[in-house]
């Protein structure tokens, strides 16, 4: 009698079937985009766009216009997404979604990749000085260890 390996979820196994790249409209997301959405179409991947709309400060919520700025920034970069797929669209294939959370971009990315199931993220390369305190994004998915990350400058 022969016995059958028991079937159980292995993530990865044929090529990636979920890409999550974080957006945030500066120049090297705008690249990690890039590069992630020609990951995607070469792997037949969905290239889940996430952009993580930060937390605001306490004056925030009393009426400053921060609020509105960041939700107008997630509106933008959709726009900007959906105009470059229709530029491109029979040339350049590629299925992809646009997700908005709240919150810091780790936690989001976090939270946004594990329930897609990624099989991968990528991350444009920090442009910010204040990752030396905190530590970048990217270096802190890299610690998280549950996906390959991908940082693109």
């Amino acid at each position: 009698m022969t016995r059958q390996p028991a079937q159980r979820f292995e993530r990865g196994t044929d090529g990636p079937k979920v890409i999550v790249v974080g957006l945030d409209g500066s120049d090297s997301s705008m690249r990690a985009a890039a590069y992630a959405s020609g990951l995607a179409r070469r792997q037949g991947a969905l290239l889940a766009i996430v952009y993580v709309q930060p937390v605001m400060p306490a004056g925030a919520a009393l009426g400053a216009p921060g609020a509105v700025t960041t939700g107008e920034t997630a509106e933008e970069l959709a726009a900007e997404i959906r105009a470059a797929a229709e530029r491109v669209q029979g040339i350049w294939d590629v299925r992809w979604e646009f997700h908005t959370l709240r919150g810091d971009p780790f936690t989001g990315l976090v939270a946004a990749a594990g329930e897609l199931k990624a099989d991968a993220v990528v991350v444009g390369a920090s442009e910010s000085a204040g990752h030396r305190i905190v530590g970048s994004v990217a270096v802190r998915l890299v610690k998280a260890g549950r996906w390959p990350v991908t940082v693109v400058p």
